[in-house]
């Protein structure tokens, strides 16, 4: 029986899917946002995905909905976002903003998790938010947990990921269980400074994520449409596992029943000519002066894909690189391609929400290897599922706030409306 999981702030399921390629079934997943919950439901047919805040979940809650009844939970995992500051005579935790941190070591304490997998920016390592992260350390022990207090941040790129990101991860494990180490890098940074240990081979390029992807500008369908059949080109080793051709592409997770000839997330973007003749003009691996865009360079990596700002802070889209070879911005595939999400992994067929849910994302190959430190201090070996998932419905994927709300039977006011 495969080991047992639950996503905390799952998102579109960038640790979902990681963890379920590491070789666990996750049950349940927790996200109150509407959009990004059915973009969750459509991805994992097999996860009960919740539509609220953790602060309204119980651990017996989420043991009803995913129908485990008192099997364990192997594992809790999540990002619980932070942003309160330590204060005089105030404790980090006890600011207002990160309640829903509080809420999660809350989680794993009722839902008597073996082990815990708390993901984070790397700012809360520095400056006012290292009291922060003590605070949190000091509460998960005191709920029960030993907790691997030499604490890392990682790189996606040391992970066979095309791009220069770094997260915190802080793990651990109910007492009497044994405390799990963290994944060693698998991969040097493509186009990088070598450093220790020399001997890593180089990680993919954003010329292996993207090389084989037809230009999305061949396609007028695109324009109004974020999906259309096509011919893709000679993959590289990375981008075959991704398309699904290796004979590992599904690592321990299960296989989706998908149109494998279908380019998906491509809704194209109108830029003006003299855009173009910027981004044209820009070198490989710089800055585009005006728009402060990114230019991707073949043998490199991506900068850090983010998410843009949320609505309540102007609704800014998130700031899509340019592609090394066409003068455009890079499509929503295309970094899904450069943040190690297959290609049967679908997300909102707008280009707004569906850069989010990958900016927000943590890689899905850095969460397995995380993930697979856990399997080992389990003392689990994982195994291949049998059968294949056929993902939701295809409405989830073009729902609109009021219709995701509808969906889930929640207020369509849970998130703050969007100013354009």
């Amino acid at each position: 029986m495969r080991p047992i999981g639950i996503d905390l702030f799952s998102g579109a399921g960038g640790m979902s899917l990681g963890f379920e390629q590491a070789g666990f079934d996750v049950v349940a997943a927790v996200e109150i946002d509407p959009i990004h919950a059915a973009i969750h439901s459509w991805n994992f047919p097999a996860c009960k995905t919740v539509c609220k805040s953790v602060a309204q979940v119980t651990g017996g809650e989420l043991r009803l909905l995913a129908g485990i009844g008192d099997k364990p939970v192997d594992v809790v995992f999540g990002g619980a976002p932070c942003q309160g500051f330590s204060m005089m005579g105030q404790r980090a935790l006890d600011d207002p903003r990160n309640m829903l941190v509080k809420e999660f070591v809350r989680l794993v304490t009722e839902l008597k998790a073996r082990y815990f997998v708390f993901e984070n920016v790397k700012g809360i390592t520095v400056g006012a938010h290292k009291q922060f992260l003590k605070e949190l350390i000091e509460e998960l022990i005191g709920a029960g947990y030993d907790v691997q207090t030499s604490w890392k941040v990682l790189n996606a790129a040391n992970y066979a990921v095309p791009q220069d990101r770094h997260r915190l991860f802080l793990m651990g494990c109910r007492k009497g269980e044994t405390l799990p180490t963290y994944p060693l890098p698998i991969t040097q940074i493509a186009g990088g400074k070598k450093v220790s240990p020399t001997d890593l081979p180089d990680g993919p390029t954003c010329s292996d994520a993207l090389s084989d992807v037809p230009d999305a500008e061949l396609y007028d369908s695109l324009i109004e449409n974020d999906a259309v059949k096509v011919e893709f080109g000679e993959p590289s080793a990375y981008a075959s596992s991704l398309r699904g051709l290796s004979n590992d592409a599904d690592k321990f997770g299960y296989k989706r029943l998908t149109d494998p000839s279908l380019l998906t997330s491509s809704l194209r973007t109108n830029h003006t000519e003299l855009s173009r003749q910027r981004f044209a003009a820009t070198p490989q691996g710089s800055v585009e002066p005006v728009s402060r865009f990114f230019k991707l360079p073949p043998d490199g990596v991506s900068n850090t894909l983010r998410a843009g700002t949320d609505s309540q802070r102007g609704a800014f889209t998130s700031p899509r690189p340019i592609h090394y070879k066409y003068a455009r911005c890079i499509t929503v595939r295309e970094m899904a391609r450069l943040h190690g999400f297959p290609d049967w992994f679908r997300f909102h067929v707008t280009k707004w929400h569906g850069a989010r849910q990958i900016g927000n994302a943590v890689p899905p190959p850095l969460a397995r290897a995380v993930a697979s430190r856990i399997i080992a201090a389990l003392g689990i070996t994982p195994t291949i599922p049998t059968g294949a998932l056929k993902p939701g419905s295809d409405a989830l994927l073009s729902y609109d706030m009021q219709s995701a709300a509808k969906y889930f039977r929640v207020h369509r006011g849970v998130i703050p409306q969007r100013n354009r």
